[in-house]
């Protein structure tokens, strides 16, 4: 079974309710196959900088109905030492969403390199602020 690449984000908010305003978004890129997510984790680190994990069933039904629309297999990917270094990475005061998943419009890219007898031998994000400046610079395209 052919994967595609595994890539993580950790999305921070202040304060310790979890609101869903991210869900819409995440269901949408998984209802349009773009990924498939593999780990959901919330997590809240006190002003002393305690780390608590909080499971779905914790959270607040209220809270909980944007998520519902999320389809995919959640599996545990992270495990607590990830969750506990993840954390660290979250503002005292802070609650957290720790997401895995899978993006799946490059499986077929993936198993056509390996078909070919090519492997991937380096895959890494530019970060968000360097890509962005690199793009303002240009200007607009199109």
């Amino acid at each position: 079974m052919t994967v595609g690449p595994v890539e993580y984000l950790v999305v921070a908010f202040p304060g310790s309710r979890f609101t869903g305003a991210i869900a819409p978004a995440l269901a949408e890129a998984v209802a349009s196959k773009a990924v498939r997510i593999l780990d959901l984790t919330f997590v809240y680190r006190g002003e002393d900088g305690t780390l608590e994990s909080v499971e779905l069933d914790d959270l607040d039904p209220d809270d909980l109905v944007s998520f519902e629309p999320v389809e995919g297999v959640v599996s545990g990917l992270l495990n607590s030492e990830d969750i506990r270094t993840l954390g660290e990475s979250v503002p005292p005061g802070s609650s957290a969403a720790l997401i895995v998943w899978e993006d799946l419009w490059a499986v077929p890219l993936t198993a056509a390199v390996r078909a070919s007898g090519g492997q991937v031998v380096a895959h890494e994000r530019i970060p968000a602020e360097i890509a962005e400046a690199a793009v303002a610079a240009v200007g607009p395209t199109g």
